[in-house]
């Protein structure tokens, strides 16, 4: 079953449920999918409905932080909850030293090239296995930059 089915079985069902938060949610996640098919112009694999995916993921927890240091941990909540229902359709992350490794063996691979082409090599091979601010962490410090 597609990821995009999936989501649609969801909502069906958080639908016949009265479940008004994950019908909102699935709701705004369909319709992230549908902007970004219109934007690309064809309809999108499961590897592009997890990048939206993770990028919805990406705003609740930006909005949490921000929710959190303004003092409104009821809106946190409601954000931490539909963070935990995204999560449920990504892929697991790659623990720090796994990335580490990986890191290393693409900065040997590419010896005397720039932060941004060694950056770009890992991101292509942990996209949507790891956090990208992540990535960016350990390539600086193998680098050295």
């Amino acid at each position: 079953m597609s990821l995009k089915s999936d989501l649609d079985l969801r909502l069906k069902n958080a639908m016949i449920a009265h479940d008004d938060q994950i019908v909102s949610l699935l709701r705004m996640i369909k319709s992230s999918i549908k902007n970004s098919e219109i934007a690309k112009g064809h309809e999108l694999e499961d590897d592009e409905i997890l990048s939206v995916l993770e990028k919805e993921a990406k705003q609740r927890k930006d909005s949490i932080t921000q929710f959190e240091a303004g003092g409104r941990a009821d809106l946190a909540e409601n954000e931490k909850s539909e963070l935990k229902i995204i999560e449920e359709y990504l892929p697991e992350k790659m623990n720090e030293e796994d990335i580490k490794k990986i890191v290393q063996i693409k900065v040997k691979e590419l010896e005397g090239q720039d932060f941004g082409r060694v950056m770009g090599a890992c991101m292509g091979e942990l996209k949507g296995k790891a956090d990208g601010a992540l990535v960016q962490k350990i390539v600086r410090e193998v680098m050295g930059v």
